[in-house]
């Protein structure tokens, strides 16, 4: 199903648990986007599969 699906990740910087957004309907996208909780830069790769499936890293926007 192609669209917006919400994840939980945990923050590299402090290790809360947060959700965020993903859009499916793009196979691969990286962006920066700001921790909920501490707001801390994070940087997100995303690869969205033939099938549908996620592929999600999350690091510290310097890494």
């Amino acid at each position: 199903m192609l669209g917006l699906i919400e994840k939980r990740v945990r923050c590299p910087y402090c290790g809360e648990s947060i959700a965020v957004l993903l859009d499916s309907s793009v196979p691969f996208q990286t962006y920066v986007e700001d921790c909920q909780v501490c707001c801390r830069p994070i940087s997100f790769s995303v690869g969205v599969g033939e099938g549908g499936e996620i592929d999600l890293r999350v690091s510290q926007e310097n890494e």
